[in-house]
């Protein structure tokens, strides 16, 4: 990279997030760690920091909510003084109800973070990109969102209006330079994966699903973390509205 670039990672203090975050801030991106939680997202920065990589931490950020985006956005440009020109979008929360029983509150918060945060955090840093002639967005959804899953028809549909927004948006924002992309992870190993194991929501162990996935284990973090870092380089700048599934061949 021969110049300094600011980038942003929602719901990077944990998980899939946190590869992201300091993966990015090791391929020389000004990293700012975004995250509802105050702690992890410092310690993510810290951790990133002690590696002699540049990393801020911003906690306490609600993607829902478009004022706290747009005054986190701010602080980013204000911080580390320069345009935002890669956002991750990657803070989400999940739901396991069966579809007559998801009340109309749990449905409107999963949007809210799941659907509404991104595009808040799309059009808090889209200008920025646009006057660049520059700019890498990558929205992290899910591969539920191609197989389905029972009893998470609002994740799930939350998370292929992720994969629409992906593919539209890629397509007005082309010809300023700005590429947009979605990973849609598979069964990666990240504590909400564990959370859901324990509370017996999986249909059987992790290490059993992993002898169900063609490569034999669970994903990585760092999996995704990777393929992340490739979708926001130079090199990737004729790949734009595509979906890169990383999920070990459970979905193709």
């Amino acid at each position: 990279m021969s110049e300094r670039r600011t980038a942003i990672v929602t719901g990077g203090g944990s998980g899939i997030g946190r590869s992201i975050a300091l993966r990015l801030a090791e391929d020389g991106f000004a990293t700012a760690v975004l995250d509802l939680n105050e702690d992890s997202a410092g310690q993510v920065a810290e951790e990133a920091r002690q590696k002699g990589h540049e990393a801020v931490a911003f906690g306490g950020v609600d993607v829902s909510d478009r004022a706290q985006v747009n005054a986190a956005v701010q602080r980013v440009r204000d911080t580390l003084g320069g345009p935002v020109l890669v956002l991750v979008n990657n803070a989400g929360v999940t739901g396991f109800d069966p579809f007559l029983k998801i009340a109309d509150e749990t449905w409107d918060r999963i949007m809210a973070v799941n659907l509404n945060g991104p595009f808040y955090c799309c059009q808090a840093v889209v200008p920025d990109m646009k006057e660049a002639g520059w700019g890498r967005i990558v929205n992290i959804s899910s591969s539920s969102a191609h197989s389905g899953q029972p009893y998470m028809t609002h994740y799930v549909a939350s998370k292929a209006g992720l994969v629409g927004l992906t593919k539209s948006l890629a397509l007005e924002l082309g010809p300023a330079g700005v590429t947009v992309n979605t990973i849609p992870p598979g069964f990666v190993d990240t504590p909400m994966l564990r959370a859901s194991e324990e509370r017996g929501l999986l249909g059987g162990s992790v290490d059993h699903h992993a002898e169900l996935t063609p490569v034999r284990r669970p994903g990585r973090p760092e999996d995704i973390a990777a393929a992340c870092a490739f979708l926001v380089s130079e090199e990737a700048g004729y790949i734009t509205g595509q979906v890169l599934g990383v999920n070990g061949g459970r979905n193709t």
